[in-house]
């Protein structure tokens, strides 16, 4: 497998925060300015940032073997948003207290459409080939920026469900999606219930959708689950 890429690296300034975002190019754009590739944006989880190895691994994939571009920006409280760096489980519980208090969907909406606004004026972007992948937080936030943003066309979701409150506004902005979705979650979710994941993935509106299940507790996907991610998101793409 090729190595990847050193990533782009950008900060934009949205209402007076910061928002910190990389993104990794494939060969086939460094070497043709005319050449346009999809996109796959990545919502990291609530532990890590933008360059976890979640997004590293996805990004090792579909950058060198399928010529997609990848993109991921920082959590609300993650990664170089922070005065002093930190990852694991001090910003695990600072996420979930932000969760908590309802107030973040919003501003990561605004932030993530910053991002791809921004993305978009880069010269070989296909804006017609978008997608998310995020589990976890990922899905948390990326449920409604998929839902509010008609220019990603699939997403891959999973391991988050109504069982997290508060949960309302998930649950209303499910019942608006209308693109292919593929939801996942894990046999031994230390973390979410199967029946609050089942129930949220019930609660998505769109007609192709795909819940899949996997041995393991709440972990970043690897072998056969990070394969079928990988499955959906390039035949998406490809159409």
């Amino acid at each position: 497998m090729q190595p990847l890429p050193t990533p782009i690296d950008f900060q934009l300034e949205v209402n007076h925060r910061k928002v910190p975002f990389s993104l990794w190019m494939p060969e086939k754009s460094l070497k043709d300015s005319n050449a346009l590739v999809p996109l796959v944006l990545v919502g990291h989880g609530g532990s890590g940032h933008k360059k976890s190895q979640l997004v590293l691994d996805i990004a090792q994939i579909l950058v060198g073997q399928y010529q997609i571009a990848v993109a991921a920006i920082d959590g609300p409280v993650h990664g170089d948003r922070r005065e002093v760096f930190n990852d694991g489980p001090i910003v695990r519980q600072e996420f979930r207290d932000l969760w908590q208090s309802g107030t973040s969907i919003d501003t990561m909406l605004e932030d993530w459409q910053a991002a791809i606004d921004h993305l978009l004026k880069q010269p070989n972007i296909d804006s017609s080939k978008i997608a998310w992948y995020g589990i976890s937080m990922g899905t948390a936030y990326g449920l409604p920026l998929v839902a509010a943003d008609a220019r990603i066309k699939a997403s891959a979701l999973g391991m988050w469900g109504t069982c997290r409150t508060p949960n309302e506004r998930l649950i209303q902005d499910a019942k608006k999606m209308n693109t292919p979705v593929l939801f996942q979650t894990k046999l031994d979710d230390e973390i979410f219930t199967k029946e609050g994941q089942q129930e949220l993935f019930n609660f998505i509106a769109s007609e192709q959708k795909e819940l899949r299940s996997y041995p393991g507790g709440h972990t970043d996907p690897k072998t056969t689950q990070l394969e079928d991610i990988v499955a959906f998101l390039t035949s998406q793409l490809k159409q």
